[in-house]
């Protein structure tokens, strides 16, 4: 009845003694390591907890004994014993998202923010719900979260309904046995069958808790999911720039690029860190490479003084999006490790209400993130596509046979020409989705939630953004390593006159399995082309082409 992902044992995230990094995450969302909870975590929760007991009814607190949004002016009860049924009614009121159920990395990253955000101290909460996420996380049960619903802002408050849903259980003697498991949430099973919370968690061994004063508010206010979505994101364009920038020096030395434009004295003179950073990694990459050598006579028409943008303008696009990326990952990694909830809770505040009601909830640093990281992933894509272009075209690629195929018969075989259809595709699609999100806003709640962020949807759409031009990339990597082929089969160069970078990555795709199990060799005549493209995304999305590179130096 749980979705169990591969565990590294080795590996375990301890969570209360140190920031959690993105490594951190990825370890645990997609990798399946073990989390752990630093010994001084349940002193550290406790006195913002037993102030939210103590503070009584004799006045209204926001989320402890009135009700919430543009309710928030009402005290709900005068009996404190329906402090919990409070909590209740949110988690159940608030679990109303639709759409397909987001992957079980997404569930985990999510469950991880939101348990390190609880950890913080200040959202009045028992050790023990904070544990039960944690539990939930080793144990493998993945509550499912529809992907729609979350404005960002006041958080992220229906999709982690949707997780709340599945470890809390009624008040005592306010449901029914039929009530509690129809109240209990769905939960991801290992075979893809939806199975109810309270099934899960037995089968698991885990206990369910019932909730106490804010603890309901505590568990969904807040930019966990969102912050998910962009952190995994993230993760993968990092991975993506490092990976595009190895198949743009393949294809650069596949058509004969002009070394010039890549000397460190051109990138100086501008002095964009980004840009100086690539254009160092592209000159590394091409070390030894004989046909982009900048400093021998060139044929004028086959190889003229400098290059069409796309190739010689790599550090000029690559640069700004290495810098992007960096400063999305500073918003990201401090999200990862803030307090969202509201409202926060600080025992050591001067003056008798210790509840402080202010804005952490709101996602606009996960949206702009998210945005941001859209727009600049898509324009991976965009250079990438003119440079398949490129290649694609007799009268562009300075030499190689049209499509990227050595016909017997000129004009039997499509060779590449429909892979160049895919990115374009591909691309397109980008373009629309990177129209950032955060400039939207809808307001709810009778207009007291009159701004919100959107961050959910920016961050939906950054994770297809990256995935479209993981294929775009792919499919770079597959031209790129043919067309370097073809340079040696037309005899322009040896193997060992390539450079080392790329001729450890092409080894790398002709010794790579397709998804039939077939090789991904030379093309010399149509075949089916989906199983090579299929694994080069496998290549791409996994981090082996930058792993490669990595081993050889």
């Amino acid at each position: 009845m749980t979705a169990h992902l591969t565990q590294t044992p080795d590996r375990v995230v301890v969570l209360g003694a140190a920031r959690l990094t993105l490594t951190d995450l990825v370890a645990v969302a997609r990798h399946g390591a073990r989390v752990e909870l630093d010994a001084a975590v349940d002193e550290r929760l406790r006195a913002s907890q037993e102030w939210v007991e103590a503070a009584g009814l004799e006045r209204p607190i926001y989320s402890i004994n009135t009700g919430f949004g543009s309710l928030a002016g009402r005290q709900a009860f005068a009996d404190p014993a329906d402090a919990a049924e409070l909590s209740r009614r949110l988690v159940l009121s608030n679990a109303s998202g639709v759409g397909r159920y987001v992957d079980a990395e997404l569930v985990r990253a999510t469950m991880l923010i939101r348990a390190v955000s609880l950890l913080a101290g200040h959202s009045g909460v028992r050790p023990e719900v904070a544990r039960l996420v944690v539990d939930m996380l080793n144990a493998g049960v993945h509550p499912a979260i529809p992907e729609y619903g979350s404005l960002g802002a006041s958080g992220d408050l229906i999709p982690l309904a949707h997780l709340a849903l599945v470890m809390t259980k009624g008040v005592d003697g306010r449901e029914s046995a039929d009530e509690d498991l129809r109240n209990s949430g769905e939960v991801l099973g290992a075979d893809g069958v939806v199975v109810p919370g309270a099934e899960a968690m037995a089968a698991a061994g885990l206990e369910r808790v019932a909730l106490a004063a804010k603890e309901g508010l505590a568990l969904l206010n807040g930019t966990s999911f969102s912050c998910a979505q962009a952190a995994l994101a993230l993760h993968d364009a990092q991975n993506l720039l490092a990976t595009n920038l190895i198949t743009a020096a393949m294809s650069i030395e596949a058509l004969q690029g002009f070394g010039d434009a890549f000397i460190a004295e051109l990138h100086e003179a501008r002095g964009q860190a980004g840009q100086i950073e690539v254009a160092a990694r592209i000159r590394e990459l091409l070390t030894g490479a004989t046909l982009t050598d900048g400093d021998r006579d060139h044929d004028p028409v086959r190889q003229p003084p400098q290059d069409a943008y796309s190739l010689r303008c790599v550090p000029q696009v690559l640069g700004p999006i290495t810098d992007t990326l960096r400063f999305v990952a500073g918003l990201v990694e401090n999200e990862m490790n803030a307090a969202t909830d509201n409202p926060l809770i600080f025992p050591a505040l001067p003056r008798s209400l210790k509840a402080v009601s202010g804005g952490n909830f709101h996602a606009e640093y996960m949206a702009f993130a998210a945005d941001f990281l859209s727009i600049a992933v898509t324009e991976i894509g965009n250079i990438t596509e003119r440079r398949l272009f490129r290649m694609d075209d007799g009268t562009l690629n300075r030499g190689l046979p049209d499509m990227l195929v050595a016909s017997e018969q000129v004009g039997m075989d499509c060779g590449y020409m429909l892979p160049q259809y895919l990115a374009a595709a591909l691309v397109s699609d980008c373009k629309t989705l990177a129209h950032p999100d955060s400039v939207d806003s809808i307001p709810t709640c009778a207009n007291q939630e009159d701004h919100v962020s959107m961050a959910n949807n920016a961050g939906r759409h950054a994770r297809q953004v990256v995935a479209n031009i993981e294929a775009v990339v792919a499919v770079e990597l597959l031209m790129a390593t043919q067309a370097l082929d073809l340079r040696i089969r037309q005899g322009e160069v040896t193997e060992e006159g390539l450079a080392p970078a790329g001729r450890a990555v092409r080894s790398l795709v002709r010794s790579a399995e397709d998804t039939q199990g077939q090789p991904v060799a030379h093309l010399t005549q149509d075949r089916v082309l989906y199983p090579w493209l299929r694994r080069a995304v496998e290549l791409v999305h996994s981090g082996a082409v930058v792993a490669t590179v990595e081993t050889r130096s």
